[in-house]
């Protein structure tokens, strides 16, 4: 099992940027697919973006495509969303998860990260 702990969230007005991290613990993340996930007041958990355990491959939801950027570092087991030019509709609770092998998806996830809350000011 792996320990996922999400940081960097915070409020920001729109059109602003934030850069959140997760870092894992008890395992390498060096074999796992890693994805962030969203959850807005209200409403469900849906995707934001996913990355291949060798970071060559990444996929974003269109709500968020050419504004964040997923990218991780193996050797400091850490995974990176990078947003920018912000919104305030991008206001949620911001999970990472990982799979350890296989496709990773909102029903397809070994390990949920506690989320850390970005809001967005209009």
């Amino acid at each position: 099992q792996v320990q996922l702990v999400e940081s960097g969230g915070g409020l920001v007005q729109a059109g602003g940027s934030l850069r959140l991290s997760c870092a894992a613990s008890g395992r390498t993340l060096s074999s796992y697919a890693m994805a962030w996930f969203r959850q807005a007041p209200g409403k469900g958990r849906e995707f934001v973006a996913r990355i291949s355990w060798s970071g060559g491959s990444t996929y974003y939801a269109d709500s968020v495509k050419g504004r964040f950027t997923i990218s991780r570092d193996n050797p400091k087991n850490t995974v990176y969303l990078q947003m920018d030019s912000l919104k305030p509709e991008d206001t949620a609770v911001y999970y990472c998860a990982a799979r350890e092998s296989g496709y990773i998806g909102l029903f397809q996830v070994d390990d949920w990260g506690k989320g850390t809350l970005v809001t967005v000011s209009s």
